[in-house]
């Protein structure tokens, strides 16, 4: 389970100093083993105010054509709201990882999460690329260190590999807060050894993106840096587009959860789930409404039942909705039934709400659209981690 795990991708994740003297680890680096670039593409954040590592990565990608032999990621600093200088500290990294590995500059992605609006200490990424491109290798250890090196408040590091009829996808991802669709600060690269090209590969991966860190949400906070990198290799099979996008969204899929799990102070993973809306769309808009209220996550947090704030965020999500037809569910237990209170297990509820993995539904009794979005509960926690800058 690893970024590395399909054929003919190579990692590291080495300590240069950009959190602190403390040894954690935090330069990173997933590049083909070959140093050769490959086809790729990436999703971006939709946030305007876009950081440096952002604007780069997406300018080389189009002088590239969809090609990168490499991707260089630092943790501790976003490198965002920096201006000329951090553009300039950007397509140096670059440059200077392009050296190290035989690339071009352009041939190299790049991307930074942690505080905005704070210089990069770029003579610590500077002193580091050096010992990061030549702690490159193959296996789950190189891999694992990449994923470690790119953390900010996460607790654990996130990856994934899922295997497929002639091609396996492997995965790293960070993300605890500044979590929302779309997407969902949170960076992710992904590798393939499918033989893919470009245009395709990003097709796949907006589907995948879409139907997976496009359904979590957090706190309601697009960061500045969201990213989502994937390389092919070309070194197995030739896949159907339906079996890329399939692999490509259940490693995704893997990664949001993960991040959902590792939430800033949460308690509970909360799965909200909305059917019986007037379309698809309608659906969406009302789950992230609920998925969103700061008023619901804390019901969760006290593990109480409180379904009126549902109705509530639903009667004001801006869809169509009908409160004599809406049911409320927790753990498949109605609750509220005809917009109305209806007698329950109250004792099935309460062993429910308790648990770690929570399920809301709301049934709209419109039509048969339907969406589901992963989230957690607001907890003391979560605002003791972001009252101050962190």
């Amino acid at each position: 389970m690893s970024v590395t795990v399909a054929e003919g991708f190579v990692a590291a994740g080495v300590h240069c100093g950009i959190k602190d003297d403390s040894g954690a680890l935090d330069l990173s680096l997933v590049a083909t083993d070959t140093a050769l670039a490959v086809p790729a593409a990436a999703v971006f954040t939709s946030n305007r105010a876009t950081a440096a590592p952002v604007e780069v990565s997406r300018t080389h990608l189009l002088a590239t054509g969809g090609r990168a032999a490499a991707v260089v990621l630092n943790s501790g600093n976003a490198n965002a709201a920096t201006g000329i200088t951090g553009r300039a500290h950007a397509e140096r990294t670059c440059a200077l990882v392009g050296e190290g590995l035989g690339c071009a500059p352009e041939e190299v992605l790049v991307c930074s999460t942690g505080l905005i609006g704070i210089p990069l200490p770029f003579d610590a990424i500077e002193s580091g690329i050096g010992p990061l491109v030549a702690a490159r290798a193959g296996g789950t250890g190189a891999g694992a260190a990449a994923a470690q090196a790119i953390l900010t408040t996460d607790t654990v590091a996130k990856e994934v590999s899922v295997s497929a009829e002639g091609f396996t996808v492997g995965g790293m991802a960070k993300g605890a807060a500044m979590l929302a669709p779309d997407m969902a600060t949170m960076l992710a690269v992904l590798t393939t050894d499918a033989a893919v090209g470009a245009a395709d590969l990003g097709a796949a991966l907006t589907i995948a993106v879409d139907r997976s860190f496009n359904t979590l949400t957090v706190d309601g906070c697009t960061s500045t840096n969201d990213t989502v990198i994937v390389m092919a290799s070309g070194r197995r099979a030739s896949p159907t587009t339906a079996a890329l996008v399939e692999t490509l969204t259940a490693a995704c899929r893997s990664l949001a959860a993960q991040m959902a799990g590792d939430a800033e102070g949460a308690t509970k993973v909360v799965t909200v789930q909305v059917t019986g809306a007037s379309s698809p769309e309608q659906a969406r808009t009302a789950a992230r409404k609920v998925a969103q209220s700061q008023l619901v996550k804390c019901s969760l947090y006290g593990a109480d039942a409180y379904w009126g704030r549902i109705v509530s965020e639903l009667g004001s999500a801006g869809v169509t909705f009908d409160p004599d037809l809406v049911r409320i569910s927790y753990g498949g237990v109605a609750v509220c039934v005809g917009g109305m209170a209806a007698d329950h297990d109250q004792a099935a509820v309460a062993r429910h709400l308790a648990q770690r993995h929570v399920e809301i539904t709301a049934d709209l009794g419109l039509g048969s659209g339907q969406a589901t979005l992963l989230t957690n509960d607001l907890t003391p926690e979560y605002i003791a981690e972001n009252m101050r800058t962190s």
